[in-house]
């Protein structure tokens, strides 16, 4: 099994096919919707808000609202009285039980609800996939996260829609060195790993650095991308805005770090600045065109396209460039 990360990678290019890179489609069909691109902001209470994810929705980009400090039920009413797709977070205690009833009970539901713990290869897991599917039947359900083929293969057999894949690989984790375990530094090999055995679609999350990385992502199995470091930073990010040496930085951590958690145990993340970099918006438009320059370079209209591409190895231990038919 190679080894590699996203940083070891470069896609090679095909011949071109169309006239204008503005012709590549990089829409994606994920689950009963279909969304203008195929990345999606980390659920995360310093990445996304109700004001955001409200953003989001009405112009077409898939979403997942964070469940912390959140009446989920509340925001999804809010959600539905707007006409717009609700897209909401779990997590396996008796609390995320109690909210899944109360969606079914008041007739709200969700389009989507993502399983959301460190440690997704778990049997609270297989319960709360089966929960929700005895509510709440039409939810397409995303589950995670997995490091593994073993755990894509469970969790879909356990009626998971769609699998998260990414152990401690982003910015604001330190699962790796809190734990020892992780696909940190190696992300991207693993999504290759576990894509080999899925049947439905992967969602890789963590250790985007780079818009290429998308493109990357989608070359070794993603259907869709979570990213963090890369959304949080805006002008309308939730995190607090602090300024250091005349420069404005936002606040941006992790889950499962103290800052989220509100004590200090368990913690495997952590809390840095990121600089402001201007609106959303903006970003998201730079995303798509850049991956509408991928999927040109890979001689392709669509993301499917991204899926042919040859590709190298750099460096690091191969002690070379190795090419990858």
């Amino acid at each position: 099994m190679e080894i590699f990360d996203y940083d070891n990678i470069l896609l090679l290019p095909r011949k071109c096919r169309v006239e204008s890179r503005s012709e590549c489609d990089t829409s994606v069909q994920f689950g009963p919707q279909r969304f203008k691109l195929p990345v999606v902001p980390a659920n995360m209470k310093t990445v996304v808000d109700e004001h955001i994810t409200e953003h989001l929705a009405a112009n077409g980009y898939f979403y997942v609202m964070h469940r912390f400090d959140l009446d989920t039920v509340a925001y999804a009413k809010s959600m539905r009285s707007k006409g717009l797709l609700v897209s909401v977070s779990s997590g396996v205690q008796a609390a995320d039980y109690a909210v899944i009833d109360r969606l079914a009970a008041e007739g709200v539901g969700a389009d989507y609800i993502t399983i959301d713990i460190a440690h997704g290869h778990a049997e609270s897991v297989q319960r709360m996939i089966a929960h929700i599917k005895q509510r709440l039947p039409e939810t397409f359900v995303i589950a995670g996260n997995v490091g593994t083929p073993e755990g894509v293969i469970d969790l879909e057999n356990w009626g998971a829609d769609a699998t998260k894949v990414g152990i401690g690989p982003g910015k604001v984790c330190i699962t790796r060195l809190k734990t020892g375990f992780g696909t940190g530094g190696w992300q991207l090999s693993a999504l290759k790993w576990c894509a080999r055995v899925a049947t439905k679609p992967i969602v890789a999350d963590g250790g985007i650095r780079h818009h290429g990385d998308i493109a990357k992502s989608m070359r070794f199995g993603a259907a869709m991308v979570m990213i963090g470091s890369l959304f949080a930073g805006h002008e309308e990010s939730p995190g607090n805005t602090v300024e250091v040496d005349g420069k404005l930085y936002k606040e941006y951590y992790g889950s499962a770090s103290d800052f989220n958690k509100g004590e200090y145990k368990h913690v495997e993340g952590k809390r840095i600045l990121e600089p402001v970099k201007g609106k959303l918006a903006d970003t998201l438009r730079e995303m798509r065109e850049d991956l509408q320059s991928s999927i040109s370079y890979a001689g392709g209209r669509s993301l499917a396209d991204l899926r042919k591409v040859n590709y190298v190895v750099l460096g690091g231990e191969n002690a070379g460039e190795h090419l990858f038919m």
